[in-house]
């Protein structure tokens, strides 16, 4: 599997990084993890407009979801060529009312799902494509998934927004990359069920005994530094910040 990330910056983009998206590349099959602010433009560096085969949403918070908007744009009006067939989207149940609403203006109620074909995230293991996937519901405060993708022996789990939670630890375990989010400073904020600091990211990576740790989502007002030294002091193998453009082979 190859990784890139596409966007990296927890709750709005920062002047280096659109917000949450990854893609997730095997076998010449690109599945795109999150669209969030600014995330369709960086998304452009890496692939073709229409070369995506699926896309997940982790939840439905604007700085993981938004650019959805702009995408259907791109899908539905396009001319040349024609109109491609809709591309699965699998996200949290309400996922193409919440896009519809944020839109505000489709040509009909049904427009979204004439270009994307949803499917509802429950807790769960399928297929995308050639990777095996492993949903968990998390800790958040709108219903979040986040995902296990396996593909050739290897593993990958993305935390998608949340708090503490066992569910994912054990999405994480023994994981070859486990792309965390870490978006408090260990004693600054402390809000259950919300976002994970970099300690608890890097304790979570340990009881998983996961891998490597990369950590992302971390906001333009958050120190990184001071996220990447915590995790490290929880965590004793590899950790590295997540930075747009930055790919990996798992």
């Amino acid at each position: 599997m190859k990784l890139t990330v596409v966007g990296c910056s927890g709750s709005f983009p920062s002047a280096e990084s659109a917000c949450s998206s990854y893609l997730v590349e095997a076998d010449g099959f690109r599945l795109l993890l999150d669209m969030g602010n600014g995330a369709l433009g960086e998304l452009q560096r890496h692939c073709g407009l229409y070369d995506l085969d699926a896309i997940f949403l982790s939840h439905l918070h604007a700085d993981h979801c938004i650019d959805m908007c702009a995408y259907f744009v791109a899908r539905y009006y396009r001319h040349d060529g024609g109109r491609c067939a809709p591309v699965p989207v699998y996200g949290p149940e309400g996922t193409e009312h919440r896009l519809t609403t944020a839109y505000g203006d489709t040509p009909s109620a049904s427009s979204m799902s004439e270009v994307f074909d949803f499917h509802t995230v429950k807790p769960s293991t399928f297929e995308i494509g050639p990777f095996t996937v492993h949903t968990e519901r998390v800790r958040h405060p709108v219903e979040a998934y986040g995902i296990r993708i396996e593909h050739g022996g290897k593993s990958l789990t993305y935390s998608g927004d949340t708090g503490v939670t066992e569910a994912l630890d054990e999405l994480a375990r023994d994981a070859d990359l486990f792309l965390c989010e870490a978006a408090f400073t260990h004693g600054k904020e402390s809000i259950p069920d919300l976002h994970l600091n970099g300690r608890e990211a890097g304790e979570t990576a340990a009881r998983a005994g996961a891998r490597r740790l990369v950590l992302t989502h971390i906001p333009p007002w958050t120190d990184t530094q001071v996220n990447l030294r915590d995790a490290r002091e929880a965590f004793d193998g590899p950790v590295e910040l997540a930075a747009p453009r930055q790919t990996y082979e798992i």
